[in-house]
């Protein structure tokens, strides 16, 4: 069964097929691809196949990926999740984004840290990292105030509508 995660204002589920016009909302939007390493969505189809790639990724254990649900308002307002997820080695990566009309009122913060929680105690991950680009300044600074440190910098690491970027590479180590 898909864990449900709560958190005082948000509610992170399972994405499921109906939730591809969220998706498409999300990612056809160039404020939050312009961070993100992919041209904008074009087709709702496209945001269909987000929606199956999700799924086989949590599937086969390689990834799992929340959407965003505000408490009381059906529909993501943006999605969460670890990707790159190795239960050999206990680690995985954190990736997320919201549409911009929900940025600037801590939900990110919000739901990060419930990701956190969660891939520490059920998951048994020992290591979780992000990939940043350096220009991001939000969400550099949110990783940074959550407890990440920063590793470093990828040099030319991701491309951007055919422009090689740097990020930066931060990470967070179980305590436990």
């Amino acid at each position: 069964m898909y864990p449900i995660l709560e958190t005082e204002r948000l509610l992170l589920r399972e994405i499921v097929k109906e939730d591809a016009q969220g998706i498409f909302n999300c990612f056809s939007n160039k404020d939050v691809t312009r961070y993100y390493g992919q041209d904008p969505l074009t087709s709702i189809e496209q945001a269909e196949q987000f929606v199956a790639f999700f799924a086989k990724n949590y599937n086969e254990k390689r990834g799992i990926r929340w959407g965003i649900e505000l408490k009381g308002y059906p529909g993501i307002i943006g999605t969460i999740g670890f990707n790159a997820w190795m239960t050999k080695h206990k680690r995985a990566e954190i990736g997320y984004e919201l549409h911009p009309e929900y940025w600037q009122k801590g939900y990110a913060a919000e739901a990060v840290s419930e990701v956190i929680s969660y891939g520490f105690k059920e998951l048994d991950l020992t290591r979780i990292g992000a990939v940043v680009f350096i220009e991001n300044v939000a969400s550099n600074e949110m990783l940074t105030k959550l407890g990440f440190e920063k590793e470093g910098v990828l040099r030319n690491y991701m491309y951007q509508n055919g422009v090689p970027y740097d990020t930066n590479v931060y990470s967070l180590l179980n305590s436990i």
